[in-house]
């Protein structure tokens, strides 16, 4: 960036990870949807899932793929939740970096979005994106896209 910001910001490996954690994010949200898709008896179209809230597709992932992945997704979303809904804080080691809690009824329980917590979360979409391309690559040759 060339301009000058008057904000404090966390350092760039973290702003990093972040970015990392949104675009496979992001990646793996398309991706739930085009596997969706590519069920035989898939009852929606692409306008209508791209939509959808990605906490919404749960069931449908569940009806349309599978449980396994469909709760993977779901820890995905909770974990993404966590990292939108933040908000800056100074760690408790002194660096900018992004505080979340849970709601009230889970306990509302306050914590960092550590650069541990965004590896994860990387690593776990890392994780889906080989499930979805598993799931995608074993109806390839038997279905056509919806």
């Amino acid at each position: 960036m060339n301009k000058v910001v008057h904000i404090s910001l966390p350092d760039e490996e973290y702003l990093k990870l972040l970015g990392i954690a949104m675009s496979a994010f992001s990646s793996n949200n398309s991706f739930v949807i085009e596997n969706i898709l590519y069920n035989e008896t898939c009852e929606y179209d692409w306008y209508e899932l791209t939509d959808k809230e990605s906490g919404y597709l749960y069931d449908i992932i569940k009806q349309s793929i599978n449980e396994d992945i469909a709760n993977d997704f779901k820890a995905i979303v909770n974990m993404r939740n966590r990292i939108i809904h933040g908000f800056r804080i100074t760690s408790k080691t002194g660096e900018q970096i992004l505080g979340t809690k849970t709601k009230i009824k889970d306990g509302n329980i306050q914590f960092e979005i550590t650069k541990d917590y965004l590896e994860d979360f990387i690593f776990k979409n890392d994780n889906l994106s080989i499930k979805l391309n598993s799931y995608r690559n074993s109806l390839k040759n038997t279905i056509d896209i919806c």
